[in-house]
């Protein structure tokens, strides 16, 4: 099997304020002569390393399982950071999400031949990762048009915006959660149930007229059940 290249680069955000590291996949028969799909993968090292996310394309790719893809792994700096960009309460949420939409989509559609529609870009994430690739999505339905999400962290700002969206947007939703989610230890040293509130969140983007796909599987708020999950996730989405 034949296995694709991992490029370093840096983006100069003006939405950030800062010079932002990113991870780009890119696939073993590439060729300018093709058009790919973009995701772009919030914890970004995280699903590069703990994802094993190229490895797991590398492998769906050579078995002719999805479409041709690029990944693009943005990283975080640290967990205050982390929570400054992805957490719905975040001082830089916004100021992410638009990096995302103005400053991103323009470096990929420069870089590589992509499709240049909306259901050819998607975002992914885990926890707080997950919620800030829905809200993007969700503020920006035109030009992300797939989700996936692994065991997203859930609000009243998450519910709202999602009561909010219209549905005739028809975005492309992958939504998974561990049942024994209740009781999650998050960065600030609290402790949150997390499966009620994504069983809530099921529940009204189930109202949506969305392309909707909802799991929970045995286990809990960890890489050792999110890993294992790259395959399905990947093959649904970019079959």
């Amino acid at each position: 099997m034949r296995r694709g290249t991992i490029q370093d680069d840096v983006i100069h955000s003006k939405e950030l304020g800062e010079d932002v590291p990113i991870l780009i996949y890119v696939p073993a028969d590439f060729s300018p002569m093709y058009t790919y799909s973009f995701l772009l993968c919030q914890d970004g090292k995280d699903y590069f390393q703990m994802g094993r996310i190229p490895r797991v394309a590398d492998e769906l790719l050579d078995q002719d399982e999805i479409e041709n893809m690029i990944i693009v792994g943005i990283p975080y700096t640290n967990i205050n950071d982390r929570r400054e960009k992805y957490h719905p309460d975040g001082i830089k949420q916004k100021a992410y999400i638009r990096f995302l939409a103005h400053e991103v989509v323009p470096y990929l559609d420069e870089k590589f031949p992509g499709h240049n529609d909306r259901f050819g870009r998607a975002l992914a994430g885990d926890s707080l990762a997950a919620t800030v690739s829905l809200m993007a999505a969700l503020t920006y339905p035109n030009l992300f048009g797939k989700v996936i999400m692994h065991s997203p962290f859930v609000d009243s700002s998450v519910m709202n915006a999602v009561e909010r969206a219209d549905s005739d947007c028809k975005l492309s939703l992958y939504h998974v959660i561990g049942t024994d989610e209740t009781n999650v230890k998050m960065t600030n040293g609290e402790t949150a149930d997390f499966l009620t509130p994504n069983r809530a969140l099921h529940s009204l983007i189930s109202k949506k007229k969305f392309d909707y796909f909802y799991e929970e599987f045995d286990g809990g708020h960890m890489w050792t059940y999110w890993q294992p999950d790259m395959k399905r996730a990947l093959s649904k989405m970019f079959e």
